[in-house]
């Protein structure tokens, strides 16, 4: 493994290889600063939510980002943020997806219904306040064919380039990713007024609903060895998925993997 840092630009931590860019960027947090990103071409062993395995095949633009002062009972929030961040930066690229992409509450972005990218928020807490470690990983250029992973394994996947013609170089998402993720750490490093809605999210909650890809469809959270079945109904003021089971009764959930 070979490491690098950017004298043009000094937040960027470039590593030719490495198992996981989360891993690698939480064993090194105290040489790192908010707003550095660790970024890989060559990803070997990269991680999911709930333990699952993120396949990272050529063309995956992996990289992780360190975001400090988020309070720890916003960590929620920041990873609806960091999917809003995530979905901008592709828009400003590629502005022939405005309005296209969606998110899958509460960490895939999804295009044509097809996942596009995921999002890891880790953290190491002190108190009420966290560092947080955003890991990203977005199909940018990925034959998946070439790859001998089965598209239905992998969440339907789907890369930029086969929508795009013009895909941006990585250095130019990773500008963008930073810029985003550093403006949703800003408004969530301020101390809510109110103790029940975390700071920031009534910025970001009209485009986290108009960008719900879940709003209305059958689902199932999954909850340890619970299954909880209904219609989604959209995303609360506090950031939880909202689900309206068949009897009518509407429950909230702060975390779950979700089947539909």
């Amino acid at each position: 493994m070979t490491r690098s840092h950017s004298q043009n630009l000094p937040w960027l931590h470039w590593l030719d290889t490495c198992p996981s860019t989360n891993t690698w960027a939480i064993a090194h947090l105290a040489t790192l600063q908010h707003g550095d990103v660790v970024f890989t071409p060559q990803q070997t062993a990269g991680r999911g939510q709930h333990g699952r395995v993120w396949h990272s095949p050529p063309g995956v633009l992996t990289a992780s980002v360190v975001l400090d002062r988020i309070p720890v009972v916003h960590l929620p929030v920041l990873s609806l943020g960091a999917g809003l961040a995530v979905i901008y930066a592709i828009e400003d690229c590629l502005p022939a997806l405005q309005g296209v992409l969606r998110l899958k509450w509460a960490n895939d972005i999804l295009l044509d219904g097809r996942k596009l990218a995921g999002i890891l928020c880790e953290t190491s807490a002190n108190g009420g306040v966290g560092r947080v470690v955003v890991g990203i990983g977005l199909n940018r250029c990925v034959d998946f064919n070439q790859a001998g992973l089965d598209e239905n394994a992998i969440g339907r996947a789907i890369s930029l380039h086969g929508v795009s013609a013009d895909v941006p170089e990585p250095i130019v998402l990773l500008e963008r990713l930073r810029h985003y993720l550093l403006q949703t750490a800003g408004l969530l490093q301020l101390e809510p007024e109110n103790i029940h809605q975390p700071a920031g999210l009534t910025a970001f909650l009209p485009a986290l609903r108009s960008r719900d890809a879940l709003v209305g469809h059958p689902i199932t959270v999954v909850l340890g060895n619970e299954q909880v079945k209904g219609q989604a109904a959209g995303i609360s003021d506090r950031g939880h998925l909202l689900l309206q089971l068949p009897d009518g009764e509407v429950r909230s959930f702060v975390s779950g993997h979700i089947l539909w």
